[in-house]
């Protein structure tokens, strides 16, 4: 079948390509509306608009670059770079991009082998999906040791009988790949 996506690496590749073209578009909006909420004169109205716009073009950044990153590993094109790092700086990530007054933390973590600029977006990642989908103002993540654990998860981001989510991380050695694990458990 020519021309046809016949496989989860042709899919993956395909994704990528996508989130490659879509950057330049993106980068022009993003620029643009940064601009126009810099220019001198305008009324706050449209500063006010423009800064929405460029604030939602910075969000779809973040998206294509997650959406690529989930096609290099779909792709096996992904090769982490791990690092020892502690849980502690996986949660603090999260409350640093979100805010901490959305986010709290609390606990004690250990040192964990992940590849660690990839675990910490992904820890913020979660965090701000249970916000966003939960309908949440604020969202606790309890470190304890190896594992995070993300509450609430409420019924409208999941189905009712899955409890909070766990992020445990391994200190194996590179050569048991995958070091990293996500799984949401029944409590």
């Amino acid at each position: 079948m020519t021309g046809a996506v016949n496989s989860d690496a042709d899919f993956a590749r395909l994704v990528s390509l996508a989130c490659h073209d879509l950057r330049t578009p993106l980068a022009t909006i993003f620029g643009f509306a940064r601009t126009l909420s810099r220019a001198e004169g305008l009324q706050p109205t449209y500063v006010g608009y423009s800064e929405m716009i460029e604030a939602a073009s910075d969000q779809l950044g973040e998206l294509i670059d997650e959406l690529s990153l989930a096609a290099r590993i779909e792709g096996d094109r992904y090769d982490p770079k791990l690092d020892r790092v502690s849980t502690d700086a996986l949660a603090a990530a999260a409350v640093e991009r979100l805010g901490d007054d959305r986010v709290s933390v609390s606990g004690q973590g250990q040192e964990v082998l992940v590849d660690g600029e990839t675990a910490k977006r992904s820890v913020s990642a979660l965090v701000q999906c249970a916000l966003r989908h939960g309908g949440l103002e604020q969202v606790a993540v309890e470190v304890a040791g190896p594992e995070l654990r993300v509450s609430p998860i409420t019924a409208s981001s999941s189905n009712s009988s899955v409890g909070p989510l766990k992020v445990a991380s391994s200190t194996a050695a590179p050569s048991s790949l995958p070091t990293s694990r996500l799984a949401a458990r029944n409590e």
